[in-house]
């Protein structure tokens, strides 16, 4: 029987990658609901497949368009995903697991309100078991306990209880991107939002904050998190995430100077 279990995506022009999303919770879920912000390719198609009730909406941007595929969720339990992830043999073990006991009359899941689960990014054939870990993410809460938040483009889930949060095993795929050129186009969007929600919260930058940063971006992934354990597809990541950093603050001191002018 599926659980007492809403799966929440937001998507557009996604196929190449929410088959396997789709797949990995098949059988899991009462409910699929996804918000889809004008797909013209496959992406509906295969999410009425799956048996999804898909929303069709403008985008409102990150925080404002999964929010409200939070809120049209209908289950105790709500599992939040990207269109580019996917929920590995492990974590599903895991998700049965505890919302099957937190939905019970006892067990140690009723005083946890949300869980966290470690998201892993897979490239080229295999995991970065180094760049980008641990990255945690509160993806499984119980419904009317979460919400969104952030800064577009980073957007965070947040409970709005004074609940613990607990955390799970078992890994959540990030097909983030196919080629490191893919990455790094998709940087320069991520980039623009970021700089422009920066600069409607008055935040500002200068030289020295983008030299720093930048620098900073890469020592953290190459040193902190050992991304040369990674081998090539560890560096080359390491260098788009600091390529990422530069990118939004150039693109902030030009959006500064625009409004000096």
């Amino acid at each position: 029987m599926p659980l007492p279990l809403s799966v929440a995506i937001v998507c557009k022009n996604n196929a190449s990658t929410i088959g396997r999303t789709l797949d990995s919770v098949k059988g899991l879920a009462a409910e699929i609901v996804a918000i889809d912000s004008g797909s013209t390719d496959d992406t509906i198609a295969m999410l009425e497949a799956a048996g999804a009730r898909v929303i069709r909406s403008a985008w409102l941007g990150h925080v404002k368009t999964k929010q409200m595929a939070l809120e049209q969720c209908t289950q105790p339990w709500v599992l939040c995903l990207d269109s580019d992830e996917s929920v590995e043999p492990d974590l599903a073990r895991e998700i049965v697991r505890v919302v099957g006991a937190g939905s019970g009359p006892t067990g140690e899941a009723q005083s946890i309100d949300g869980y966290e689960v470690n998201r892993k990014i897979f490239y080229a054939g295999r995991f970065l078991n180094h760049t980008y870990q641990p990255e945690w993410r509160l993806r499984l809460v119980r419904k009317g306990a979460a919400a969104w938040g952030g800064l577009d483009p980073h957007d965070k889930l947040s409970l709005t209880s004074g609940a613990r949060v607990a955390r799970l095993s078992g890994d959540l795929r990030h097909d983030s991107w196919t080629t490191i050129a893919d990455h790094l186009a998709k940087q320069v969007g991520h980039a623009r939002t970021s700089a422009e929600s920066l600069l409607r919260e008055g935040r500002r930058t200068n030289g020295a904050r983008l030299v720093v940063s930048t620098v900073g971006a890469l020592f953290k992934q190459v040193v902190l998190r050992s991304a040369w354990r990674d081998g090539w597809r560890g560096l080359a990541a390491a260098g788009s995430a600091a390529a990422g950093t530069l990118m939004k603050h150039v693109i902030l001191l030009e959006k500064q100077s625009e409004r000096k002018e």
